[in-house]
């Protein structure tokens, strides 16, 4: 299974550190020993679908947990059918990398 999670925690950080909020989510998943990709405007998990979605709970929770005052997140799931080995974030985007 394949998720998709960008978190927009309300602020964002601190004055001190600007991305605190997102910085904590992103280390939950670093964290996790999951597969995973840092996008520009999320990050790409992979992972079994209990584990992903445990981690996209995680993820949502530790912006709260870090002091946020609010947070949406917004999750792309895909999965196949037969839980196929061959869908993964490198069969999807490995041939558009330099």
């Amino acid at each position: 299974m394949l998720a998709e999670i960008q978190c927009l925690p309300n602020p964002p950080g601190t004055n001190n550190d600007q991305y605190l909020h997102i910085n904590n989510a992103i280390d939950v998943i670093v964290s996790s020993g999951l597969t995973y990709e840092v996008g520009a405007l999320g990050t790409t998990i992979q992972g079994t679908s209990d584990e992903i979605w445990n981690i996209c709970r995680l993820v949502h929770e530790s912006t709260i947990n870090s002091g946020s005052d609010s947070v949406v997140t917004v999750i792309k799931i895909a999965e196949t059918h037969d839980n196929n080995s061959d869908f993964t974030i490198e069969s999807l985007v490995g041939d558009y990398r330099e």
